[in-house]
């Protein structure tokens, strides 16, 4: 649990330390570029030092596991790409509020991932001095395709889904994969609340597809792989399409 929990614990940094006054120095109004990388090394630091104990072995199932990452996020965004084609702006907006999770005057529609995913990590922030541009980029990728695949994945499918298979006993008892419709609901409704209420259709989806797969392969690697694809995707997407929103 350390990597995911310390990963959890520094995200708040970069609303805590943020300051809404674009004049002042980048590491103030934009702190999330200082804190994504910080994340990361100390993410990586965590699973390195922990590394012999995460049981990705046996490799197999890749194939199904690049297939289900790219389904996953096509899926994933493709309500946030319809936004403009469907004109959901012009329809009615009728908005919802959940306390100290889904913010007062949220759109309904959001809720399906329709919605404008324009605010967010931009990257472009830096224009203008290539190597810091290409430095943020590089960590922004590590962190999503490789960092937050293998934390999420150990932690969700290889600690939760296993320790909610029989809480009686050590997790470390039950086989990787093991079934049952408690692990799914718990392990995937909360994969899908950590993240933005506009992501929340794609999380469950890709969760309950992750889920599948942890399932049918017994294997954490095809899990890390399918993350990691659909991450790397997404990251490509996102650099496209500009919608800093998804990251």
């Amino acid at each position: 649990m350390a990597p995911f929990l310390a990963y959890m614990l520094l995200q708040p940094l970069a609303s805590i330390f943020r300051i809404e006054n674009s004049a002042l120095p980048w590491y103030e109004h934009s702190p999330e570029h200082w804190v994504y990388p910080l994340q990361t090394v100390v993410c990586l630091i965590l699973l390195g030092f922990f590394w012999r104990h995460y049981p990705l072995r046996p490799a197999r199932g890749v194939g199904i596991a690049v297939t289900l990452g790219i389904a996953g996020i096509l899926i994933w965004f493709t309500p946030s790409w319809l936004y403009g084609p469907l004109g959901v702006a012009d329809w009615p907006q009728p908005t919802f509020e959940i306390p100290l999770v889904v913010a007062e005057g949220t759109p309904v529609w959001s809720l399906l991932g329709l919605a404008e995913r324009t605010e967010g990590f931009d990257p472009t922030l830096f224009e203008g001095q290539p190597l810091v541009t290409v430095l943020v980029i590089f960590f922004r990728f590590l962190r999503m395709v490789v960092v937050v695949a293998l934390i999420e994945e150990i932690f969700w499918r290889g600690f939760l889904m296993r320790y909610l298979a029989d809480p009686d006993r050590s997790f470390t008892e039950t086989a990787f994969g093991t079934h049952t419709w408690k692990g799914y609901w718990i392990t995937t409704l909360a994969f899908t609340i950590v993240h933005l209420p506009e992501d929340w259709l794609g999380a469950f989806i890709y969760g309950s597809l992750a889920y599948w797969l942890a399932v049918r392969t017994k294997s954490l690697f095809a899990c890390v792989i399918m993350h990691g694809v659909a991450n790397l995707l997404l990251g490509l997407y996102v650099m496209v399409t500009r919608e800093w929103g998804f990251w």
